[in-house]
């Protein structure tokens, strides 16, 4: 066994390991990184690439049965699942190289593609390494997590990790679970030709702003996506047509909602009643996809050996990332309940400004944007309306542009969504809601803004290009000042201006 003596070991070369190891290493620091799997981690491989790859080539197919109001003949488009695979393929081979294993040793760091684990307080190994490094650091990602259901071991689910290599386009696709992952894909797969049913427990994109999830929901039923909120997953088994799911509905289903119910695709038996009071219905389709939230990679780290404190979600950290039971060792990404990857590189980022420059930055500092790449697209930062109104009450104040109003919008044909702009005393920007075309391009300058602390009035300030999207937010802000700006107060002042010189 190689001993290795570095300033910093890593385990896992996902978005924070990889974002950590890079900065360390060009800052002068000997750097170990272990990685079993493959560089880059889930994002790059299993999430964020290949999703948005499969979602650009379900935009294009989606776009032929729209063109019509843009006066161009609409055609239902011929779909080739094995080449939207060599696309999505193609775009994880386009990015791969920077995150590949020959760049970092480029950059001066040690990779081990082996397992790793703890061996004690100081000391990490693999099969052929030994590391005792002044600093550890956990960023082993996360994986689907597979809810307690009888049968879904056996009943051939999938994940993010294998749906993209299913061999045939989904006939009728379930997804378990209507938070972004199963959102997203659900529409992308109904796009591109399968039957969708997304079965979601409680509502769809909980904990997003509900008037925009409204218009998400609304688009996506729109296009033959079944979301079925309120309804649990009772068992899974294998069918002839691959997979029955059991539902138990909420108890406060009326009869009309429930006959409703009984039409969606997929249906093959409803009964009012059951244990909790509920309607019950069972679901039979071609695959399942369990999209039912994240849990932590932690298995075979051996963390109880260097007395790390952790849950089913996290190691337990400070606000500055560093573990409460072992000073030596650090968390990240989603081993911290980061749950983006975006918010991975900000974990690196406060590691870096923390431990190598000694600046003490909180790595709860900044408002984390989140986006659900539907279409429409949600894009929200800081506080929803519900949640600023619950905190602050009646000092909020919110303005609202919609997208009908926007003239880029107009001409695109796409004027679904609005942009909402949550604000406090003193016109401190609590949070901003953007629902429609791009919104997770125009959540940008709202997080610029909030992150440098600035006000609503700095949304006002710059001068945007016409016609463009961006002007939304603008907008939105100057409704801020309009009360005032337009008062008889305001009106007394100019008349009393324009008598002067």
């Amino acid at each position: 066994m190689k001993d290795h003596r570095p300033d910093l070991c890593i385990v896992g070369a996902g978005s924070a390991g990889l974002s950590l190891a890079a900065g360390a290493a060009q800052l002068g620091l000997s750097v170990v990184l272990f990685e079993a799997g493959e560089m880059g981690g889930d994002c790059l491989n299993y999430g964020c690439v290949p999703s948005k790859a499969l979602i650009a080539a379900a935009s294009q197919a989606q776009a032929m049965r729209d063109a019509a109001k843009f006066g161009v003949a609409a055609h239902q488009p011929r779909v080739d699942w094995d080449k939207v695979k060599a696309h999505v393929r193609s775009v994880i081979d386009a990015i791969a190289p920077n995150d590949s294993q020959a760049r970092f040793e480029g950059l001066g760091v040690t990779v081990i593609r082996e397992r790793a684990r703890f061996a004690d307080a100081r000391t990490i190994v693999s099969d052929s390494a030994g590391v005792r490094a002044r600093r550890m650091v956990i960023a082993t990602g996360s994986r689907a997590a597979m809810p307690p259901i009888p049968g879904l071991d056996g009943a051939g689910a999938l994940t993010n990790e294998t749906i993209f290599d299913v061999p045939e386009l989904p006939r009728h696709l379930i997804v378990l679970g209507g938070g972004a992952i199963g959102m997203e894909l659900g529409q992308a797969f109904r796009r591109l030709g399968s039957q969708v049913t997304i079965v979601e427990a409680a509502k769809a994109l909980g904990g997003a702003d509900r008037e925009a999830v409204e218009i998400v929901l609304a688009r996506l039923r729109a296009e033959g996506v079944e979301v079925l909120e309120g309804w649990r997953a009772q068992r899974a088994a294998r069918n002839a047509d691959g997979i029955a799911l059991d539902l138990l509905g909420p108890p406060a289903s009326s009869p009309a909602s429930v006959l409703a119910n009984e039409t969606a695709a997929g249906v093959v038996s409803t009964a009012a009643g059951g244990d909790a009071g509920g309607p019950r219905k069972t679901l039979s389709g071609s695959h399942l996809l369990v999209a039912a939230g994240r849990a932590p990679n932690f298995e075979g780290l051996n963390l109880e050996a260097a007395g790390i404190a952790f849950d089913r979600r996290s190691v337990t950290t400070s606000p500055t990332l560093r573990s409460t039971s072992n000073p030596n060792v650090w968390a990240l990404g989603d081993a911290a309940g980061g749950g983006f990857t975006h918010t991975a590189g900000w974990h690196a980022s406060v590691f870096v400004r923390n431990v190598l420059f000694k600046a003490p930055t909180r790595a709860d500092a900044l408002a984390m944007p989140a986006v659900a790449f539907t279409d429409p697209e949600l894009a929200q930062i800081g506080l929803t309306e519900a949640q600023a109104r619950e905190r602050h009450g009646d000092s909020v104040k919110v303005t609202r542009v919609h997208f009908h109003d926007n003239d880029r919008a107009q001409a695109q044909r796409d004027t679904e969504g609005f942009c909402k702009l949550v604000i406090g005393k003193g016109g401190r920007l609590l949070g901003a809601t953007c629902v429609g075309a791009e919104a997770g391009e125009l959540i940008a300058p709202i997080a610029l803004a909030m992150a440098s602390k600035l006000g609503v009035r700095a949304l006002t300030s710059p001068v945007l290009p016409y016609p463009t999207r961006g002007e939304i937010w603008k907008r939105a802000a100057g409704a801020y000042f309009t009360p005032t700006l337009f008062s008889p107060g305001t009106r007394r002042l100019v008349g009393a201006l324009k008598r002067i010189g």
